[in-house]
């Protein structure tokens, strides 16, 4: 582990290692550390000179970027608190964003600018890009900033459950504790290339920019648009030689259904591939596993307020699983614990440094983070993840976990996705099952009620069946849940 307790030194000490490196390869092509070391310390002079200082926060309304990429570090440099924002949302949602934490500054990509000018955007200050760099010279180079290992480094926004969005403020000592444990873990060096397909105002993307720059790597941005293009995305893996892959469980999913992932070779240079965020159905691991006998998997686990606390590492053994694969054990330095009856389920809490500073105009945080996720221990000592606390339900007076009855269709070959919605209040609630079915496949009501018949209660059996070309999801690639339950409701299904 490193003794580097400021996130920024990353890449100021790797510009100095491997100064003529690939750092970032973006939409404009590659930059190397030397140049993108430079450009950050352009933005964070200019960034001085627009009034920002210490503890601010300055959102950064924008799709990914270098220069996105050189602002928050940046921020970082003079510090201030970053505040990433995907460039698609509205003026309204930053708007709302900016009346949370109070920004000294917003600055925004070209389209950005434009759609905050037509909607009178007037929640904090606005600079694009190019207007930011333009109030420092170029080869500007301010004295960073000496941060504390708990100092604030980022905020990132989720959608919290009043409907308002909810600021996770993260620490340098936070990033840093899961950064220097994935490097060491998967032995990242200077030669390796790593994807980026998550936005960066989710949290996988952390582990893509950062473990970049702690180890030399190169890190390669996926555009937004090509997020869930499958055959794009396989093609990207291949064209760009990437060697660690991170993603959602439903984009890998997707290339391999629509974007002939397995089909020839395993990719060539490809040695590791990380999945996070959801759970991953068994039966396409075990494809991906038997298509790439020389590639590392492993499933990480983790919400927002901790990154990355558990980690799995698929094995041959792992071939002849019924079960969904579990989220393994504690890692980044943590202790992880469940608060339940000795073994049986209890909720996952999470003990350790990466255990976030807390809400961003909220008190800290103190003590041990209750994530609202059920697990239990498997014979090994691992653990598997059950499903969310404010998943289990009642239907007809029985408790029931969806995630369970998800695990037990998904082992279906016939079924490439699935969740589980509860549709009806009372005596007239039912489960309904929403299925993308594999290719060339149709999975039948009657083959998903027999499957649940053999692994669940007869109380968790489906009501019934709707198909579906795709799930909808979030910006960050999750389950929109909302979105399919008004669709099934409205009988779009």
């Amino acid at each position: 582990m490193s003794t580097n307790v400021s996130l920024h030194r990353l890449l100021y000490d790797s510009a100095r290692r491997y100064p003529y490196s690939v750092a970032v390869h973006g939409a404009d092509g590659p930059i190397d550390y030397r140049k993108l070391d430079r450009l950050a310390d352009r933005y964070a002079a200019a960034l001085l000179e627009s009034g920002v200082g210490v503890g601010d926060r300055v959102i950064i309304w924008s799709h990914k970027s270098v220069d996105a990429i050189a602002v928050m570090q940046a921020a970082l440099r003079i510090g201030a608190i970053y505040v990433p924002v995907t460039g698609s949302n509205p003026p309204a949602r930053v708007a709302r964003i900016a009346a949370g934490c109070e920004p000294k500054l917003v600055v925004a990509d070209a389209g950005g600018v434009e759609r905050a000018k037509a909607a009178e955007f007037d929640a904090a200050p606005l600079a694009g890009f190019e207007e930011l760099r333009l109030r420092a010279e170029e080869g500007a180079r301010p004295t960073h900033f000496k941060n504390e290992p708990d100092d604030p480094a980022y905020i990132l926004y989720t959608s919290g459950s009043t409907g308002e969005p909810k600021g996770v403020m993260i620490s340098h000592r936070n990033a840093l504790a899961f950064v220097d444990w994935a490097v060491e873990e998967l032995e990242l060096t200077v030669s390796d290339r790593l994807s980026n397909h998550a936005p960066f105002n989710f949290d996988l993307s952390v582990f893509d920019l950062y473990g970049a720059f702690a180890s030399g790597a190169s890190v390669h941005l996926v555009p937004e648009e090509l997020a869930y293009a499958p055959l794009q995305l396989a093609e990207f893996m291949r064209q760009r030689l990437i060697t660690v892959w991170y993603s959602v469980p439903s984009a890998i999913s997707l290339m391999m259904r629509e974007g002939g992932l397995l089909e020839g070779p395993p990719p060539s240079s490809l040695r590791v591939c990380l999945f996070a965020g959801e759970p991953f159905a068994i039966h396409h691991v075990q494809e991906l596993r038997k298509a790439w006998p020389g590639v590392r998997l492993l499933n990480w686990y983790g919400p927002t307020e901790t990154n990355v606390c558990t980690s799995y590492e698929v094995t041959e053994a792992d071939l002849e699983r019924e079960t969904p694969l579990p989220i393994g054990t504690a890692c980044s330095g943590d202790t992880v614990t469940l608060d339940g009856p000795e073994g049986g389920e209890g909720e996952v809490v999470v003990t350790g440094p990466t255990v976030m500073l807390g809400y961003w105009g909220r008190g800290p945080h103190e003590g041990p983070y209750r994530t609202g996720d059920i697990a239990r221990l498997d014979a090994d000592g691992n653990l598997e993840y059950v499903g969310r606390r404010d998943h289990m339900v009642k239907v007809r007076g029985n408790r029931i976990e969806l995630g369970e009855i998800e695990a037990a269709i998904g082992t279906l070959e016939s079924v490439a996705e699935v969740t589980v919605l509860v549709i009806g209040t009372g005596l007239t609630s039912q489960l309904h099952a929403v299925v993308v079915p594999s290719p060339g496949q149709r999975p039948s009501l009657l083959a998903i009620k027999r499957r649940c018949a053999e692994r669940l209660p007869t109380y968790m059996n489906i009501d019934r069946l709707h198909t579906a070309e795709d799930l909808p999801r979030t910006p960050n690639g999750k389950l929109h849940r909302a979105a399919l339950v008004t669709a099934v409701e409205a009988g779009e299904l």
